[in-house]
């Protein structure tokens, strides 16, 4: 598996938890809501043991939600700590585990994008996180730059950090703000947008249209389950949107890239801008 701060997993297993995700040296843990404490520090320390790299173990005891997709961990075993230090396609992360949304299960996502940037290319990241999307592209192509749009504040400040941190001053820059008001105030126009939105109803796409070069390529990120997709309202939703900002598009590609729930996916839409 490589370094262990790559190490994702879930374990199935009825009889202590519904899973867990090991990501770096955090392991986070989503208990039976009937397990008391004891029985969770036990399943704690097993997990400490059996793996060097863990360092703490935190349990889930909340959903992602909000604007900053953010959840709750509550300290289990370990050292007290809810900072993670994770590893993926040659770059390192440090983030707040409560504080910024951060997906492991998007490293192959990520490094996909990367590998889809050519040289000499301006790439604009929205809803960038602590900067994961921005940093991959950066280390593993030869883009010329890429913009990083972020509207939290913690998030950003790890942001910046982890630039530093992956050598990138120069290449990446982090700005935060909300996407509504940074992109009708940029002056530049980019070869390719990456969208990794979070789950929310706003598709931003209005202004996302408006800050891509002719030819461009933009690819956005939507939540659906497979039913809607079969009625093909993601395709319709781009088009319209494209319509109403004057422009041409041609749908490149559509895929699954991840999970969300039973039935439910995370889908990303590749697309030109012709004019």
């Amino acid at each position: 598996m490589g370094s262990p701060y790559l190490i994702y997993m879930r374990n199935k297993s009825k009889s202590e938890v519904h899973g867990y995700d090991i990501i770096g040296n955090l392991a986070v843990v989503k208990f039976d809501r009937n397990q008391n404490a004891k029985s969770k520090k036990q399943f704690a320390d097993k997990l400490l043991k059996s793996h060097n790299h863990i360092k703490t173990v935190l349990e889930k005891v909340s959903k992602f939600s909000g604007r900053l997709r953010t959840n709750k961990t509550k300290f289990v075993a370990g050292e007290k700590s809810k900072e993670a230090l994770y590893r993926e396609n040659g770059c390192e992360f440090r983030f707040n585990i409560d504080t910024c949304y951060f997906s492991p299960r998007l490293g192959s996502e990520r490094k996909e994008i990367a590998d889809l940037c050519t040289k000499g290319e301006k790439v604009l990241v929205l809803f960038g996180g602590v900067a994961p999307f921005a940093i991959v592209i950066a280390k593993n192509s030869k883009v010329e730059k890429v913009v990083s749009v972020e509207l939290g504040r913690e998030c950003s400040k790890y942001a910046l950090e982890n630039v530093k941190r992956n050598k990138l001053i120069g290449r990446v820059e982090i700005v935060q703000g909300d996407v509504k008001r940074i992109l009708p105030r940029m002056k530049e126009n980019y070869d390719r947008i990456v969208m990794a939105r979070p789950n929310l109803k706003d598709d931003f796409l209005d202004v996302t249209f408006k800050r891509i070069k002719k030819n461009g390529i933009i690819h956005y990120y939507g939540f659906y389950d497979e039913t809607e997709m079969l009625a093909h309202v993601l395709e319709d939703l781009i088009e319209k949107r494209a319509k109403e900002a004057g422009k041409k598009i041609k749908i490149l590609n559509i895929k699954k890239a991840g999970d969300i729930g039973i039935r439910k996916y995370r889908y990303r839409v590749d697309v030109k801008v012709v004019n």
